[in-house]
């Protein structure tokens, strides 16, 4: 957005006593990444472009693909698809990596398919839900990049539904697992809750049609981290051990990406760590409050003259420790606006910066509708600008 700033530069003094601050973070992985979803500020980029295969991160995006549907109205989690003896064939076994250990011909519910593939990492849940919805994995996978496309993830392309290589095709960046991670939890926080945070799930039998098998999430941060609830993990020999998290203190919520470890306990160890360096080492202030007015923007031939910016969450600075306490906050759009707007409509942002940080962008919408204004409206608006 071009600024457009009458008045609307300003300084918030936040009563922040100063602490040491944290040291730096450092980590064996060659690619981490950090974002805090209250304020939307980068924390912590190591490499967060690179282009890199995501092994069982990719299950992120099939998750994200059916809760869209399931939104929608488009899929039901009570509705059920077969598992093709073909699609079976491929995808038992100890070769096969990670699995629900579905049976061939098995009618089996969405619902547990998605627990299948979020808590156990199912490569055989994963394709079957795909054959399910599109008949077959490739049209899934085009499902997946039309979704990657819509979120903004530029550095990402799905070539199939689990993450399993293949020569390269699937790529990510940690910076898009962020993007998808932020888009789950925010649009579908309900279907987040519900199946993220599960510890165990249980399906199958053992050999000989003996007792059910309970398989643990593998999440490093269940458990360990106060919050954590979610998200994904993968291993592959090519990836190496990685994972996108997040987790919740005080209402401050963080994902983290971190690919490319040594080992499972690597992965543990360096997951638990970055994660409680993101909220030891940074601090929330808060700004605003949702529905607070933050300014007021000039609107061009509407049936009224401005239009207040709200807040559209409850807005937060994210500092280190230590940092400054004098915060300038900028609200920027392209002005004057122009009629029609609708109440909600994301409409200007709000830049926050301070000397010990790079700034920080917001979104603010618009409180109110304003309509286009009449025809001597408009021809009154006319006037004024040409004398003005």
């Amino acid at each position: 957005m071009k600024p457009y700033l009458p008045g609307s530069l300003f300084l918030v003094a936040l009563a922040t006593p100063t602490v040491a601050a944290a040291p730096p973070f450092e980590t064996p992985a060659p690619v981490a990444y950090m974002l805090d979803l209250s304020s939307g500020a980068e924390l912590y980029a190591k490499d967060a472009d690179r282009r890199m295969p995501p092994a069982s991160m990719a299950k992120m995006m099939t998750v994200y693909v059916a809760f869209d549907m399931i939104k929608k109205g488009e899929l039901k989690e009570g509705q059920t698809f077969q598992v093709r003896p073909e699609t079976w064939q491929k995808w038992h076994g100890p070769a096969a990596g990670s699995t629900m250990f579905l049976s061939p011909n098995e009618q089996v519910s969405v619902e547990n398919l998605l627990n299948g593939i979020v808590v156990l990492s199912g490569n055989d849940a994963s394709v079957v839900l795909a054959e399910g919805i599109a008949g077959t994995e490739q049209a899934f996978a085009e499902r997946m990049n039309q979704a990657a496309r819509r979120l903004g993830m530029s550095g990402s392309r799905f070539c199939n539904s689990n993450g399993w290589p293949d020569e390269g095709c699937t790529q990510v960046t940690a910076r898009d697992l962020a993007k998808l991670a932020a888009a789950t939890i925010s649009d579908h926080p309900q279907l987040y809750k519900k199946y993220y945070s599960r510890t165990e799930f249980t399906w199958g039998k053992t050999l000989g049609g003996g007792d059910p098998i309970t398989q643990a999430n593998r999440d490093p941060l269940l458990g360990r981290v106060q919050g954590a609830d979610g998200l994904k993990t993968g291993h592959t020999e090519e990836a190496g051990y990685g994972f996108t998290g997040s987790a919740e203190q005080n209402g401050r919520r963080l994902v983290m990406v971190i690919s490319g470890l040594d080992s499972f306990n690597q992965r543990i160890a360096e997951s638990v760590r970055f994660m409680e360096w993101g909220f030891r080492a940074w601090q929330a202030k808060p700004l605003f409050k949702q529905g607070a007015r933050v300014e007021t923007a000039d609107v061009q031939l509407g049936d009224e003259d401005q239009v207040g910016l709200i807040a559209p969450r409850n807005l937060a600075v994210t500092l280190p420790g230590g940092a400054a306490s004098n915060v300038q906050v900028k609200v920027v759009y392209n002005g004057p606006l122009k009629a029609p707007i609708r109440k909600g409509q994301h409409v200007a942002d709000l830049v926050v910066s301070t000397p010990d940080t790079p700034p920080q962008t917001m979104p603010l919408v618009a409180e109110s509708d304003v309509g286009k204004a009449g025809f001597f409206g408009r021809i009154w608006a006319a006037l004024t600008s040409f004398f003005a």
